[in-house]
């Protein structure tokens, strides 16, 4: 009944971790808005900026790429693929970890210039590896 391909499976991890990006991206740009209206004209905003895209481009490279491609892997092999199948349980527990601390952290940062920063930077990373491993999802549907 809820039998599905793996191709569509790889479509909806990839949904998930397109959302992600925009999601990230768009609260570390209010981030560092907020930090520019508090200090406006700071190095460290620009800092802040060059920092997450270049941590972000190598956490894309040596690790969200290699975890992308280990998940499409376990799609492939799954003998019997059910809808839900597209990330395992951890995926999904993790993923609510995450979102309820990134909520909890900005909210505090509210006001506070360093810690706007460092959300910044934090998001921002996190939302330049998901799009930098995006490319594994789409070598891997035209591949096959």
């Amino acid at each position: 009944m809820f039998n599905t391909s793996p191709r569509t499976l790889k479509l909806l991890a990839s949904l998930v971790w397109y959302s992600g990006f925009i999601v990230l991206f768009f609260k570390s740009s209010r981030l560092l808005l907020q930090a520019e209206n508090i200090n406006p004209d700071q190095l460290w905003t620009w800092l802040a900026l060059i920092s997450g895209l270049s941590i972000g481009a190598i956490k894309a490279k040596y690790l969200y790429g290699k975890l992308c491609i280990k998940n499409l892997h376990r799609i492939d092999a799954l003998a019997h693929p059910k809808i839900w199948h597209f990330y395992r349980m951890r995926f999904f527990l993790f993923l609510g970890l995450m979102v309820a601390l990134g909520l909890f952290l900005s909210q505090r940062a509210h006001g506070n210039y360093p810690m706007l920063i460092t959300m910044a930077i934090i998001e921002l990373s996190v939302a330049t590896a998901l799009l930098g491993s995006s490319h594994c999802f789409w070598n891997e549907l035209k591949n096959k």
